[in-house]
C-alpha cells in the first residue's frame, strides 16, 4: 500500500480541508511561488522533505500526514465508520472531514508517543 501514497495529492487534500486556495498557499510559501507552481507541486508523487516540512507548518498538519496519508485507507475507514443502514442520515462531506480530523489526531498522538519514548530511551542510555 506504501506505493499508493502521493505527497502532492496529500498536500491538495489537506489544503482543501483547510479551505485554502492554491494562490493562498503560494503566498504563504513565499515570493518564488505562484498558483501554477503549487498546482505542479500537487501533481508530484514525491516531494522533498524540506517542502513537506514547510507546507505541513503552513497547513498546521504533521509532516507524517503528508508523507503517509493514503486515500485508500481513508476510504476504507469511511466505509466502515457507520453501519450501512445509517448512511442515509450522514452528510458524506462532514463524515470525511471528521475522519480526516481523526487521522490527523492519530498522527499527532503517534508523534507525541514517539517523542516520549525517545526521552525515556535517552534517560536509560545516559544513566
Amino acid at each position: 500500500m506504501k506505493d499508493k501514497i502521493h505527497h502532492g495529492r496529500n498536500v491538495k487534500t489537506f489544503r482543501e480541508m483547510k479551505g485554502l486556495k492554491q494562490e493562498a498557499l503560494a503566498y504563504e510559501l513565499g515570493e518564488n511561488w505562484n498558483q501554477k507552481k503549487v498546482s505542479l507541486l500537487e501533481q508530484k508523487e514525491v516531494l522533498a522533505p524540506d517542502i513537506i516540512s514547510r507546507i505541513a507548518e503552513i497547513l498546521n498538519v504533521p509532516e507524517e500526514a503528508i508523507e503517509n496519508f493514503n486515500e485508500d485507507v481513508a476510504a476504507l475507514a469511511l466505509a466502515n465508520a457507520k453501519e450501512p443502514d445509517t448512511w442515509s442520515n450522514l452528510n458524506p462531506i462532514e463524515e470525511i472531514f471528521r475522519l480526516h480530523k481523526e487521522i490527523i489526531a492519530l498522527y499527532e498522538r503517534l508523534i507525541n508517543e514517539k517523542e516520549e519514548m525517545i526521552i525515556v530511551l535517552e534517560k536509560i542510555a545516559f544513566r
